[in-house]
């Protein structure tokens, strides 16, 4: 299986990669850290491949897109992880730039990531597209408003996306759950340790969403298997 994953330096994107690899799927990935770039090159040569790429730059995207659909063709999956949080405050302290930042990433990155290599998908007329949504992408919390909003938009943008596409293939929102990334750290600081660490979640999200398929297209699903929703 082919597998591209954006935001594959840490976190859950690093997590679901090194799974899938021990597997045997070949995986195709981006992230901003060009050192762990590096690193994940030198620990997984060919046939994987990994790029620095920043997914809200959509000529960088692009670009990325055009240099590994050329040797290696469409993805089977397509895995739209990379996103920011926004640090806890209420809506009118949180600086424009980072609200702009946030959305940029979150959303238009994962318009970007669809734009360049959804069409190969569409043209072998196969392919799922899991877009990480969130808990907050379903419900509310205070001082996180930019980050809901964002995975707000991701369900929407989803579920419309999965409208478009041709039988057989599968657009699907996808709430990891909680887990305790540097991500939950950085808005649930006290409360993040009580939560399953990326590596044991990966153990039941990484099977989970290789069974994800046409019969899912457009439908808001949760990580099962872990104790985790």
């Amino acid at each position: 299986m082919k597998i591209l994953i954006t935001g594959v330096t840490r976190g859950l994107g690093r997590a679901l990669a090194e799974y899938w690899m021990a597997e045997g799927h070949t995986i195709i990935g981006c992230g901003r850290g060009s050192g762990e770039i590096v690193n994940l090159r030198f620990a997984h040569p060919a046939p994987h491949s990994f790029d620095a790429v920043d997914v809200a730059d959509a000529v960088k995207v692009q670009l990325w897109a055009e240099r590994v659909l050329g040797p290696d063709g469409a993805p089977d999956f397509l895995i739209n992880n990379a996103a920011l949080m926004n640090d806890p405050a209420p809506l009118w302290q949180v600086p424009a730039e980072k609200f702009s930042r946030l959305i940029d990433v979150n959303v238009k990155g994962v318009a970007n990531v669809i734009r360049s290599f959804v069409p190969a998908m569409i043209a072998r007329k196969q392919g799922v597209i899991v877009i990480f949504s969130s808990g907050w992408g379903r419900s509310t919390a205070p001082e996180v408003a930019p980050y809901c909003a964002s995975k707000w938009a991701i369900e929407g943008l989803t579920q419309s996306l999965a409208q478009e596409l041709p039988a057989g293939m599968a657009a699907v929102p996808l709430n990891p759950g909680v887990i305790n990334t540097h991500m939950l750290q950085q808005c649930w600081a006290d409360g993040a340790a009580g939560y399953p660490k990326a590596e044991a979640w990966a153990k039941a999200a990484a099977p989970f969403i290789l069974k994800l398929g046409a019969k899912d297209n457009g439908r808001s699903v949760s990580v099962e298997g872990s104790g985790i929703r």
